[in-house]
């Protein structure tokens, strides 16, 4: 049974020119998912620059550069529904020099759609995008193999593609890979089936979108908690009242489940759980709740409230993998605050381990300088214990920010190892 509300979230990629922006335009095209006006501003535009029909891409690339170059360059957010599900669409640059963008983009999906171009095959830039997908532990990767209608709808050029890319993923950790053959400017195979490739037995892409399986993407076994604030209502009517609010980032909580609170280490049980809309028995992630506990105990922002029998370590010194986002390199043993769940600290960068070459995905351990779109193995110490998990068990609970306390700027991403 789907759960119609259920929210899918996707990023898509692929080099320039190999048709994000017109698929997504497609998407939203032939799933009527798009206002007249913006049809018709669309329409008049696509006159404009001399095309004969509606020039697709055009409904995603937002910014006015993006539409005079003919190029994505920040990542589009676009959302639609269909009567199964809503989704939300992360639409990321292809170039090189905005990798950065694609690690903000696909941070949080749930699946990543990567084109290939049927006539040119699986290229560097599709090797880097796997990898990215593969790094941020997106659960499902569809691999659309687009413009079939320039390879006459061969059925070889698309088995070629398949064996090319599976040559190159199974050294990468990715669980489910789905492949469609696909004409993003013709729609075949986008929401309606295609009359020209018979041979190919699959749903089309929204179906599959609209089928997938997510629920089990969330980690339902690990139970946790982030404080963000204490609530102490003041009223009449709640006058003893002290709950905790904030996000389930995983697992499941329960009324009357032995907890422990993190970092302090006192436990308690759960007295109630409490939503926008009344007291529930249980609650799950990624739900936002306010718990009460049976002792009072000095709970702040910060704190994390987990299972008795199931702790996250704490932990001061972490390997983490981290994107640098900054146009200014980091500085060496520069101090920033680090940003995990709900909770700040001081935190240095102490060593860089290895920089990954992004194409070659080779390892270098005598460059070690993170500059901008550098992704790099690193070991960071905080000023006091961090709860942390795998990111690879745990996308919540293992990711971290850096923020540069002089700008304030976010500058780097990370994924604890």
């Amino acid at each position: 049974m789907l759960d119609n509300n259920q929210l899918l979230r996707f990023t898509t990629a692929g080099s320039v020119d190999d048709g994000k922006s017109t698929l997504i335009g497609r998407l939203l095209y032939d799933s009527k998912s798009i206002f007249e006006d913006q049809l018709e501003a669309i329409e008049s535009t696509s006159k404009k620059k001399g095309h004969d029909g509606v020039d697709l891409a055009l409904f995603t690339d937002g910014l006015r550069d993006e539409r005079e170059q003919g190029i994505t360059i920040d990542v589009a957010y676009r959302y639609f529904t269909t009567p199964k599900r809503k989704f939300i669409i992360a639409d990321t640059p292809g170039h090189i020099q905005y990798t950065r963008n694609m690690v903000t983009g696909a941070s949080t999906a749930n699946a990543a759609i990567i084109l290939v171009d049927a006539r040119h095959g699986v290229i560097e830039q599709t090797k880097r995008h796997a990898f990215i997908a593969s790094l941020l532990q997106i659960p499902h990767v569809i691999v659309c193999i687009n413009k079939m209608d320039l390879v006459d709808f061969s059925e070889e050029a698309y088995n070629k593609v398949i064996s090319q890319f599976e040559e190159f993923s199974s050294k990468l950790l990715v669980k489910d890979v789905r492949f469609i053959p696909i004409s993003a400017l013709l729609g075949d195979n986008v929401v309606n089936r295609s009359k020209n490739m018979e041979w190919y037995q699959g749903a089309p892409l929204l179906h599959t979108l609209e089928t997938m399986h997510i629920s089990s993407d969330i980690n339902k076994v690990d139970a946790r908690f982030p404080v963000q604030t204490v609530l102490r209502p003041q009223s009449d009517e709640y006058r003893d009242y002290r709950g905790y609010a904030g996000r389930i980032a995983s697992g499941v909580l329960r009324k009357g489940d032995e907890v422990t609170v993190m970092p302090s280490g006192f436990n308690s049980k759960i007295k109630s759980i409490d939503t926008f809309s009344g007291e529930v028995e249980e609650a799950f992630a990624p739900m936002s709740v306010s718990i009460t506990l049976e002792d009072d105990i000095d709970i702040s922002r910060g704190d994390m409230i987990v299972r008795s029998n199931n702790k996250p370590e704490a932990q001061q010194d972490l390997e983490v993998m981290l994107c640098w986002l900054n146009n200014s390199p980091a500085k060496p043993r520069a101090k920033y605050t680090i940003k995990h769940t709900s909770n700040e600290q001081k935190a240095m960068v102490k060593e860089v381990l290895y920089k990954i070459d992004i194409n070659t995905l080779n390892r270098s351990s005598d460059d070690t300088e993170m500059s901008m779109n550098d992704i790099c193995k690193v070991k960071i110490r905080t000023t006091k214990p961090l709860m942390v998990d795998p990111y690879r068990e745990n996308r919540t609970t293992g990711s971290i920010i850096l923020i540069d306390d002089a700008t304030n700027e976010t500058v780097a991403a990370g994924m604890v190892v």
